[in-house]
């Protein structure tokens, strides 16, 4: 199957209402491996479900990742505000 050329920026809540922001370039199969298998992120594994509430679409990887890199600096409550958006 082929990936997709778009890359997104994501953000999910965790069980315990803790937020994570992440890259990939296929949204659907990065939940799924947050929720079920090893290859989720270490943060993610204990915080278990995680859902989706944000993502944007990029380009480029390159784009995306700094994308992550600025919301991942926000505070909480900025993080929050985008979400609403």
């Amino acid at each position: 199957m082929k990936q997709s050329d778009e890359y997104h920026v994501y953000i999910v809540q965790c069980a315990d209402g803790t937020l994570y922001v992440g890259t990939t370039n296929d949204v659907v199969k990065r939940i799924h491996a947050h929720n079920t298998l090893p290859t989720g992120a270490r943060y993610t594994k204990s915080r278990r479900p995680v859902q989706l509430v944000y993502t944007e679409t990029y380009a480029t990887k390159g784009e995306a990742l700094s994308r992550e890199i600025a919301i991942k600096k926000l505070k909480r409550s900025e993080k929050l505000l985008l979400i609403q958006q």
